[in-house]
């Protein structure tokens, strides 16, 4: 059985519509893909509706998240708050709390690509809003979308390059986003029936990392799992996370982050969560099952 528990669709950042996303991921010959477009369930029902047969679909999300010193473990070299995302499984999008806090990190989200544009327009980059705006359509606005525009200039050759200059976290066009703090995150998630796990948590390309600690003290509050195979960790993160899942009690879970042609490293199935583990994870669902 080959599982996928992180992709995304157009109803955030990927390229693909939620329809071609489920569509495309049995293609791939998976039996099972989540769906986990960021801040949002605008996706859920266009996927649900195109579900092939034979495909397993789980609804979910990928959560803006931050951790800060005062509210969990750390070491002295992270003295800052740091970003990480946190995917949710299987919750009930009615729930009152979460979906308040799904509208608000969307808004965010707005307010930060805004800031970017201003940022790189007064620096004469050539691009605008309403390119962004086009470009996102009715999905969350993401710096793919600043990406893509950014590549339709010409001032980069592809998504990848502005990751790694203009729109990375080090750039001096960055802005960060008001993201939910962590430990309320997992206690939403789990108050409305969902599973919380830790995306990409050792991708350090991607920036600072929590330590161990902080994993540890997640788990305690609520983590049911840990993404341990994913493109942004080499091998000897994936045994580190493996070993932090397996000391912790955490489901260890893998993935490819698909993002359409907006990843070019990201195709789906790249990494996989082995079906012993899927079913683990599944012993904690709540809310909803999986659309089979």
């Amino acid at each position: 059985m080959r599982i996928d528990l992180h992709t995304h669709s157009d109803a955030s950042d990927g390229t693909d519509t939620p329809a071609e996303l489920v569509v495309n991921a049995r293609a791939a010959g998976l039996d099972v893909v989540a769906i986990t477009d960021h801040d949002t369930t605008a996706g859920w029902d266009d996927a649900i509706a195109a579900r092939p047969e034979g495909l397993t679909l789980l609804v979910g999300t990928e959560f803006s998240c931050r951790w800060h010193p005062e509210n969990g473990p750390g070491t002295p070299r992270l003295r800052g708050s740091i970003a990480l995302h946190l995917l949710g499984y299987l919750f009930d999008r009615e729930d009152v709390a979460l979906r308040a806090e799904r509208a608000r990190l969307r808004e965010s989200r707005l307010g930060r690509g805004r800031v970017m544009v201003e940022r790189m327009v007064a620096d004469g980059l050539p691009i605008t809003w309403a390119q962004i705006e086009a470009l996102a359509g009715n999905g969350t606005v993401g710096r793919p979308h600043l990406g893509r525009a950014l590549v339709a200039a010409g001032v980069v050759d592809s998504v990848d390059a502005a990751f790694a200059g203009p729109i990375s976290s080090r750039s001096p066009y960055y802005e960060p986003k008001a993201d939910t703090d962590v430990f309320t995150m997992i206690r939403l998630v789990r108050a409305a029936g969902g599973l919380p796990v830790f995306a990409h948590p050792i991708a350090t390309r991607r920036g600072p990392t929590v330590s161990d600690e902080t994993v540890a003290a997640m788990a305690a509050a609520g983590l049911v799992g840990l993404e341990v195979d994913h493109p942004d960790h080499d091998e000897r993160d994936r045994a580190r996370a493996a070993g932090l899942a397996r000391d912790l009690g955490l489901v260890a879970t893998g993935s490819s982050d698909y993002h359409g042609t907006n990843k070019s490293r990201n195709p789906l199935g790249a990494c996989l969560t082995d079906p012993e583990a899927y079913q683990a994870l599944l012993e904690h669902a709540s809310a909803r099952e999986p659309l089979r």
